[in-house]
């Protein structure tokens, strides 16, 4: 006889072995100092994958004659700005946010309807047209009163400020430049993530090679997190569906 249990206490007995160990190796730990990683070669590592970036064509090594520069290379006296697919470029994030907007609004309707039929080819008073004692010059009447109010208020203040560094990754026919840049931050179990795109002019980039967010145009600008401390801010999933299907 073959005893299978339920996916759910499989579940359960799965994550409260993985929670003993943790708690053991926790134990052993107490009045002893954090270990540090030993140093490794990261390329060794399972799951390593190389970084592969939007690059120039490879253009051809010149020489100019009695010149000591190499055609393309970086010099004291070139411009030092992103110009070509796959340089760098730091982008200045400055979003302040506000809004203050507060609504009312009151509407009421009424409306009365008499409806009557005092003479109907002189059959109004048969009994089988009209039961007796019913009034034909009030056989209608209809009464309405729609009362409706409402209120809204939105108060908003966010503010965002901090540097990131984009690539470009396409140049446009007319020499603007399309920029994507992503940065992540972990601390502890909580990742924090910067994602920024958009496109910008070269004649709007500094000369120390940055620009402010406020002079890309099609900007795409998201700030978030993800780890146990957005879980647990987050409704629960049974919580969303409920909260999505209930009509009311």
């Amino acid at each position: 006889m073959t005893l299978r249990l339920p996916l759910a206490l499989a579940a359960a007995l799965l994550s409260g072995s993985l929670g003993a160990c943790n708690t053991v190796d926790r134990l052993s730990q107490i009045g002893a100092t954090p270990k540090l990683s030993a140093i490794e070669d990261p390329t060794a590592q399972a799951g390593y994958k190389p970084v592969r970036l939007p690059m120039p064509e490879v253009q051809p090594v010149s020489y100019a004659p009695n010149s000591l520069w190499r055609t393309g290379s970086r010099a004291f006296f070139k411009d030092q700005r992103a110009a070509r697919i796959g340089d760098l470029v730091t982008v200045k994030v400055n979003v302040t946010d506000r809004a203050n907007l507060n609504n009312e609004t009151k509407r009421s309707r009424t409306n009365s309807e008499n409806v009557g039929l005092p003479n109907a080819l002189g059959l109004e008073t048969n009994a089988a047209i009209l039961a007796a004692g019913v009034n034909p010059e009030s056989l209608v009447k209809a009464t309405s009163d729609t009362t409706s109010e409402g209120a809204g208020s939105v108060q908003r203040n966010e503010q965002v400020t901090t540097s990131i560094a984009a690539v470009v990754t396409q140049i446009l026919p007319n020499g603007n430049l399309v920029v994507e840049g992503k940065q992540e931050i972990r601390i502890n179990f909580e990742v924090r993530e910067l994602v920024v795109a958009g496109v910008v002019r070269p004649e709007d980039i500094e000369s120390d090679n940055t620009i402010e967010s406020t002079k890309i145009a099609q900007a795409r600008i998201a700030y978030g997190g993800r780890g146990q401390i957005t879980d647990v801010q987050q409704p629960r999933y049974g919580q969303q569906l409920v909260d999505v299907l209930l009509p009311f």
